[in-house]
């Protein structure tokens, strides 16, 4: 059995084909995250084309600099989103900053909390898309369907035990998203 804090065996062979300059291994690697490096920049964003270019950007990066990926630091995914995530609060701030320069209305303060904000919003959606089906799935019948723990059980097939547990453990992990100095994923607890 491989030790605990061994990278995935995927995450270390695309770091090498990526490494090696490898077109099919940028093709993969955004086949399987465009849709969570596009989602956590939106949500940090707000804005559809702004997300795009950061997912331009994120690839970029990834395909110039695949040596920045450390294994030991965690997961490829969390890499990703984390990277997704300094992008994108670079650019909130550059656009913010630009709009208070030219006169519009706000403070630095206010900037700061647009920021937290956004970081939060983000490192929520990215716990959610990475917690296993399970757990989602509860927290979406609960949430979105506003069923409670005995509805939500009847409906996923479990006993009203397993239903409790599964809201709870996955009430648990997002609670996390609020961690102030943690962005999504990369060396953090998820």
């Amino acid at each position: 059995m491989a030790k605990k804090d061994a990278p995935p065996r995927w995450d270390r062979r695309m770091q090498q084909r990526l490494a090696r300059g490898e077109a099919a291994a940028l093709g993969e690697l955004y086949d399987r995250f465009a849709s969570l490096v596009h989602g956590l920049a939106h949500t940090v964003l707000g804005d559809e084309r702004a997300a795009d270019t950061i997912t331009r950007e994120v690839f970029a990066h990834v395909w110039e600099h695949p040596d920045t990926y450390d294994p030991k630091q965690g997961p490829l995914r969390s890499w990703v989103a984390t990277l997704t995530h300094r992008l994108a609060v670079q650019r909130l701030r550059a656009t913010e900053t630009a709009a208070l320069a030219q006169g519009g209305h706000g403070t630095t303060e206010e900037l700061e909390r647009k920021v937290r904000h956004a970081s939060v919003a983000a490192r929520a959606d990215y716990i959610v898309q990475a917690m296993p089906v399970p757990l989602r799935a509860a927290l979406e019948q609960a949430y979105f369907q506003r069923r409670d723990y005995r509805q939500t059980a009847t409906d996923l097939g479990v006993t009203e035990d397993e239903a409790r547990r599964r809201l709870r453990l996955g009430l648990q992990l997002l609670s996390t998203a609020h961690d102030a100095d943690a962005p999504p994923g990369y060396g953090g607890a998820v």
